[in-house]
């Protein structure tokens, strides 16, 4: 099986902020590798997952609160107005289910928002964030979610 977010899953204690933002048994979340938006997200399950209706009910338990939680910490982090939920899991080799969480700037472009803000994505290499700035943005959202920490 060719999967990236279980190779990533089983390297979890040694991964970098950028791909280990939060966690707990059931889910990771990451900074999004390839996007040119600061703050971009992705819900990973903690085990290969294909399809929504196969999460196990403490998956899908979690999943909202998940959800709620990385919204309100990509306000307080970034400014965003709102934030979108997004979940295809069809590219080849990230057919694992994932749930990108994407802030929706306040000014972002109208030509950007809705499924449009996918123009982020993919960025090409000079337009992405560098690995630094995602591991800021991940170490502030992990603060921002770990208020003990």
């Amino acid at each position: 099986m060719d999967c990236y977010t279980c190779d990533q899953n089983r390297q979890i204690d040694t991964l970098p902020v950028r791909e280990l933002v939060a966690a707990d048994e059931h889910w990771r979340v990451a900074h999004a590798l390839d996007s040119a938006l600061p703050g971009w997200l992705v819900l990973v399950p903690r085990r290969h997952v294909t399809a929504i209706a196969a999460l196990s009910d403490a998956e899908a338990a979690s999943l909202g609160t998940w959800q709620v939680r990385l919204s309100r910490a990509l306000h307080a982090v970034t400014g965003c107005a709102k934030t979108y939920v997004i979940q295809l899991a069809e590219k080849e080799g990230f057919a694992h289910v994932h749930f990108h969480v994407v802030p929706r700037m306040p000014d972002l472009p109208d030509d950007r928002r809705g499924p449009r803000v996918f123009g982020y994505l993919n960025a090409a290499e000079g337009d992405r964030l560098d690995q630094a700035r995602q591991d800021d943005i991940a170490a502030a959202l992990r603060a921002q979610l770990d208020p003990a920490g």
